[in-house]
């Protein structure tokens, strides 16, 4: 029980180093003598908690992903409102991504690559965070603050789609420098689409005056006729 703790941090140092080393050189081309290097261990120490590279992989977001769900589910109970409650969600996206740029190569450029990454625990940490995303946008049109006609996937679709592929331009072309910097623009445009739209009633009132009968119209003044300045008449 003494070492357990010891144990555990030193798998964190193996994954953190994992982590950076395949963003930067690529699953095929790092080797596990790249990563004991990084980590500043044995490749026998690596071995010991990991069977194969392939494995290694695909343990880098299974604590991350759990963390960043637990965070998330914490935030969310205190928010009212599903428009409030995407708003945080698709921050948090970008603002993880942005702040843990070596994971976000690994998971955008090599384990969503990997059919095998389906198969393992660690997908499910990650369909967690992704039903979250579902779950809002329910709410919102259980409560009739979303459409009731919206398709649930797709709209869940349409966040991760855009979220991932403004990722994957950082990771590659180094811009958009701040994801998190359109945090807001996409959630507007999101929430525009799928909000029901209270529209106001508008009055269009028009008053006429009809003339009593047998009385002839009342001539206006600027209307009267005037004699010529050149008239004898004119006094």
């Amino acid at each position: 029980m003494a070492n357990q703790p010891k144990s555990k941090l030193r798998k964190e140092q193996i994954l953190r180093a994992a982590e950076k080393v395949f963003a930067r050189k690529g699953f095929q081309e790092a080797t596990i003598s790249d990563v004991a290097r990084e980590a500043k261990v044995s490749e026998a120490t690596i071995y010991e908690y990991f069977p194969s590279k392939e494995e290694l992989l695909f343990s880098i977001p299974g604590e991350t992903t759990r963390r960043s769900k637990e965070s998330m589910t914490f935030l969310l109970q205190f928010l009212r409102g599903a428009s409030n409650k995407l708003r945080a969600i698709i921050y948090h996206y970008l603002w993880f991504y942005e702040t843990n740029p070596d994971y976000a190569a690994v998971a955008m450029l090599i384990l969503k690559q990997n059919r095998k990454f389906l198969e393992v625990g660690a997908y499910e940490d990650v369909r967690e965070l992704s039903r979250i995303l579902l779950n809002i946008v329910k709410e919102g049109i259980d409560s009739g603050e979303f459409r009731a006609d919206i398709n649930l996937n797709l709209v869940r679709a349409i966040i991760l789609g855009t979220v991932e592929h403004l990722v994957i331009r950082r990771v590659l072309l180094g811009k958009p420098e701040s994801l998190v910097e359109l945090s807001d623009s996409l959630t507007d445009l999101i929430i525009g689409g799928i909000k029901i739209r209270r529209e106001e009633k508008v009055w269009n009132i028009q008053i006429r005056q009809e003339p009593e009968e047998n009385t002839p119209p009342t001539e206006l003044p600027s209307m009267k006729k005037r004699k010529p300045l050149g008239d004898p008449s004119h006094k």
